[in-house]
């Protein structure tokens, strides 16, 4: 019917069989920008927002959401990540970049974990602040790099 791997013959969806794929070292680096108030990320940094350290909670959210991908997008392959970094930095006076490494050796790539963790950590920043600035955007999730398998890396322009 269609050439699409997730989905069989009768368009019905599955998970694709890797069991004959290669192992190989697979990387994937993704990113997410949260827009805000430059007063909120100055109480960011000054680490004076109610809930706590901001960053702290957002690296744990991104590390535990790279390793729980498979359970929540449904045709995820559960990997055995071998490392998960969050790095959070600001880049303007009202924005943060989140960036998302993950590592694993195995049959199928990390894309997906990396872009999840990185959507979990802005989402977490949102949580933290939303007292102090309900108008926060999360923008620009995006796959940044990969490499490893048959399909070869990849790089984003910048």
């Amino acid at each position: 019917m269609t050439d699409f791997s997730h989905l069989d013959e009768r368009g019905t969806a599955r998970m694709v069989d890797v069991s004959d794929k290669g192992t190989t070292k697979r990387f994937a680096r993704a990113s997410a920008e949260v827009v805000m108030a430059p007063a909120t990320l100055a109480a960011i940094l000054a680490e004076s927002l109610p809930k706590g350290d901001v960053f702290a909670a957002a690296r744990i959210a991104g590390i535990a959401a790279c390793k729980r991908c498979a359970d929540l997008i449904p045709l995820c392959h559960p990997l055995p990540l071998t490392s998960a970094d969050v790095s959070i930095e600001a880049v303007a006076e009202n924005r943060l970049q989140v960036v998302v490494t993950c590592r694993v050796t195995g049959k199928t790539g990390v894309e997906m974990e990396a872009l999840t963790g990185a959507s979990i950590a802005a989402l977490t920043i949102y949580d933290m602040c939303k007292s102090a600035d309900r108008a926060m955007s999360i923008e620009s999730l995006r796959l940044l790099e990969k490499s490893g398998g048959a399909s070869g890396g990849f790089t984003r322009a910048q």
